[in-house]
């Protein structure tokens, strides 16, 4: 098993995080064909959050998956970090 942030987004200083958090989340599992191959095969997804430089917020999705599915998600998507 591999632990790998598939997306990370910025937001501001926003009053309720989650609230504002969770459209863009939302829309990344379901309307992207990453989001959507993500969100098949990992069972623990989860999104993180952690301040920025610019007053505001970076969110991280991150989750684990099988290593024959980290080969295929790195071979799938080469803009994705190792």
């Amino acid at each position: 098993m591999q632990k790998i942030t598939f997306h990370e987004f910025n937001m501001g200083d926003v009053e309720d995080l989650e609230v504002y958090a969770a459209h863009p989340i939302s829309d990344w599992i379901t309307n992207t064909e990453k989001g959507k191959w993500v969100f098949e095969r990992c069972k623990d997804l989860a999104w993180h959050s952690r301040t920025n430089n610019s007053y505001g917020w970076t969110i991280s999705i991150r989750g684990s998956i099988t290593d024959k599915d980290a080969t295929e998600y790195y071979l799938r998507f080469p803009d994705a970090t190792c």
